[in-house]
């Protein structure tokens, strides 16, 4: 067994009550040995850990969660090898008790004590502003001595219970020698509440009793104000990941099942494969199958984002989570729990809302230095105030050094991109578009070139037959016989279309001997003693077979968007086989709405020349590349990229996969193979083109989102930070109060998830 195949992933639900939090972690679980890779995602509250079982443990893991302060809910481990990367986590599982909602309420009674606790304290500490305070207790009295003195009492357990993880996180922070929002908050608050202590107690050690006043105000003040901020979080962070909870809610709980002739509800986790499913008008559909009885109308828009219910009848398949609308059928189960297709969207959409864009790695080195640099500008400006500043100096000083301390928070900046991306890809979700990973939503987003596969992507992939053209002695009977007999060994789409056509016709299929088929060109075999050839005109040529007048009859055929098909009987040309295939009813309008979004778009198609450019000009696609062999299409994508653009292709078929996986963005029409699936970056569970603009408009929203988001954090930062130090003071006389900077603080995070969760609203332009 290699090493890679050794590997283990553990997933666990935490609960972080900081953003801020999170960078700390993953820096801590890459500390220890055997773990490889630790991914933190507050916006979804999930920890990720790639870690060697030979060196540590999933329990070893989750106590040193623990002892970072984060809450483990709950965790789920893969005992797969990590190149698998399967999860096998059902729907259900992720239905706990809502984790956010407690914390939100706790958050909301530690701001209520924090508030009522800052009345009298901001009572005492400016008796003079209040004329009732200012009669009862004067300025210098006893009497304000002493109630400044109860107040000092009562700000202890502000700072204990409703800042308390302020403390607790500063010194995790400083077990792993970093410094966070928490290190800032902690020092602020408790900077303030010492200051007075000692201006009460021991008035007399200042030079000018002026010096000698108390903030104890700040101290409340500044943590209700934080407490209040993070709660708003809290409740905006649980819409962000509202999608999953959507798609999870879809599967029904029971199903009603025939077992030796009788209906049985059960449990949907019960269901196994095999099992005749009955499903009702009104009803949810429980697993993944095959209608074998009835017929309805299904909506599925909770899956691919189609408004319009589609039909079922014998043959055709259905998915968990869909809604019956009209009739009753049954349906024979194929995939249950796990393998269904809404738990494999789940798991995708998990994964990639806890993937990372490449503009989060920059923020989290700036993160990283941000919070130790601003502890030195706090005390350079305390030294420089303290120096050079107006008397009374220390207080000058002092409220320089608290007030950078507390509006130098990084918490917007750590959650500038995490919440956009969650919401976006959460939005993509919404609408049957599964994005893998945030890097492939950041690049859709500089995307200037769109590839598209011909077959199943612009056109249904459903060609018929259309023409059969005899040549010289042979009939259009035996023609069809002898193409249709030797297609019956093949697997292209072409071929079934010339099977169905012969079907239709009545025509009896012959054995074949000896068939092979050759990649890009045709088929081969032996019919009736005699070698067949059919293809297209480079097998023609490759084989050296004279045409005749044929090729006059294949450039109609193309011209009318037809694929001729040659057929060559021991080395004499016989005659044409054309089928067609329809494009697809909203491919032009899609290609249009591309072209006006500023994207270049590329046919790529192993059809000839004139049939690839007919189906071009009805679709409105400006260049073709045609004639391309399966095994070129990576190698023209290439080309494409050489040229200094960024493609995206789109596809639906396993000869796409190799230029799928070349193209900065794969894309693969769900309706397509597994194959071409996996190979991709997005997928669009509807197989329609509409689902690509579709896609670029989310890809541009979100990084806009995300872009804005950290413009704001930036500039809040960058703003804040001189105004805080006392920049403005020389020229303007201003110099920011710290409950001024508790309340910027927390605005500038509430915004950045406000203005994230403003894509909750984002809706792709209809065509």
């Amino acid at each position: 067994m290699n090493k890679a195949n050794a590997l283990k992933h553990f997933e666990t639900r935490i609960w972080l009550d900081n953003s801020c939090s999170a960078v700390i972690v993953e820096k801590a679980l890459l500390s220890m040995s055997g773990v490889l890779k630790a991914v933190v995602n507050p916006a979804i509250s999930k920890a990720y850990v790639v870690f060697d079982p030979q060196k540590t443990s999933e329990q070893v893991i989750t106590q040193k969660l623990e002892a970072l302060g984060a809450k483990v809910l709950d965790s789920h481990q893969d005992r797969q090898d990590c190149e698998h990367h399967a999860h096998h986590q059902t729907p259900s599982e992720e239905q706990n008790p809502n984790e956010e909602g407690s914390e939100y309420r706790e958050l909301m009674r530690k701001w209520w004590f924090a508030a009522a606790i800052s009345i009298p304290t901001i009572l005492v500490s400016y008796p003079d502003l209040f004329p009732g305070v200012k009669d009862w207790l004067p300025m210098g009295s006893p009497k304000l001595w002493w109630a400044r003195f109860v107040v000092a009492w009562l700000t202890i357990p502000v700072m204990v219970w409703s800042g308390g993880q302020f403390f607790t996180g500063m010194w995790e922070g400083l077990k792993h020698r970093s410094a966070n929002m928490h290190t800032l908050i902690a020092t602020g608050i408790s900077a303030a509440w010492l200051y007075s202590a000692v201006a009460l107690l021991w008035p007399g050690i200042f030079p000018d009793p002026a010096m000698a006043e108390v903030y104890y105000d700040v101290t409340t003040v500044v943590t209700a104000l934080v407490v209040l901020g993070m709660a708003m979080e809290v409740r905006a962070k649980g819409r962000s990941s509202e999608a999953i909870k959507k798609l999870i809610g879809l599967q029904p709980k029971t199903a009603h099942v025939l077992r030796d002739g009788q209906e049985l509800e059960i449990s949907v986790d019960d269901v196994v494969v095999g099992d005749v499913v009955i499903v009702r008008p009104g009803e949810k559909i429980a697993v993944d199958g095959i209608v074998v009885e009835g017929t309805s109308a299904v909506d599925e828009s909770m899956l691919t984002g189609e408004s319009l219910p589609v039909s079922k009848e014998p043959g055709q398949e259905v998915f968990s989570g869909t809604l019956n609308k009209t009739g009753s059928f049954k349906f024979k189960a194929t995939k249950v729990q796990q393998d269904t297709a809404l738990a494999n969207i789940v798991e995708m959409v998990r994964q990639a809302q806890g993937s990372r864009i490449p503009v989060q790695r920059i923020v989290d080195k700036v993160s990283a230095i941000f919070t130790p640099g601003v502890i030195i500008l706090a005390i350079l400006g305390y030294v420089i105030w303290y120096d050079f500043g107006p008397q009374p100096s220390y207080i000058y000083a002092m409220i320089v050094a608290v007030t950078t301390l507390i509006i130098a928070c990084p918490c917007a900046l750590g959650m500038a991109t995490p919440m956009s991306l969650t919401t976006g890809i959460g939005k993509g979700a919404e609408n049957g578009i599964l994005i893998r990973s945030g890097e492939a939503l950041q690049i859709a987003e500089r995307l200037n070139t769109i590839v598209l596969d011909k077959t199943g992507t612009i056109t249904e992939g459903k060609p018929s037959l259309t023409d059969v053209i005899p040549l010289g002695r042979f009939t259009e009977t035996e023609i069809l016989r002898i193409g249709a007999s030797i297609e019956q060994g093949s697997e292209h789409p072409l071929a079934g279309a010339i099977l169905d056509g012969a079907k239709d016709q009545g025509v009896t299929f012959v054995q074949v001997v000896g068939f092979n088929a050759i990649p890009g060109h045709g088929v081969e075999g032996v019919v009736e003693g005699k070698r067949v050839l059919f293809g297209n005109l480079k097998l023609m040529r490759k084989e050296g077979i004279p045409l005749a007048d044929l090729q006059t009859h294949a450039t109609r055929l193309a011209d009318e968007g037809k694929t001729p098909m040659y057929l060559a009987i021991d080395g004499e040309a016989a005659g044409i086989i054309a089928v067609a295939d329809t494009v697809k009813e909203d491919s032009a309008d899609a290609i249009t709405q591309l072209k006006k979004m500023g994207l270049e778009v590329v046919m790529l198609t192993g059809d000839n020349e004139r049939t690839a450019r007919a189906i071009a000009k009805q679709v409105g696609v400006d260049r073709v590349l045609a004639d391309v062999l399966p095994q070129d299409k990576a190698e023209n994508v290439r080309k494409l990229q050489a040229e200094g653009k960024k493609v995206a292709m789109v596809g639906d078929g396993i000869n796409d996969a190799p230029a799928l996986t070349q193209a900065d963005v794969g894309i693969a029409i769900g309706t397509g193979t597994d194959v071409a699936i996996e190979a991709s970056d997005i997928t669009l569970i509807k197989g329609s083109l509409k689902g690509v603009v579709s896609a670029i408009q989310i890809s541009r929203a979100t990084m806009r989102n995300v872009y804005q988001n950290l413009f704001g954090a930036f500039i809040y930062n960058a703003a804040g930070l001189p105004v805080a130090l006392g920049i403005l003071y020389p020229f303007l006389g201003i110099l920011l109060s710290p409950l001024v900077a508790a309340a910027a603080m927390a605005f500038s995070s509430v915004t950045v998830v406000a203005n994230a969760n403003r894509l909750r609203n984002f809706k792709p332009k209809e065509l």
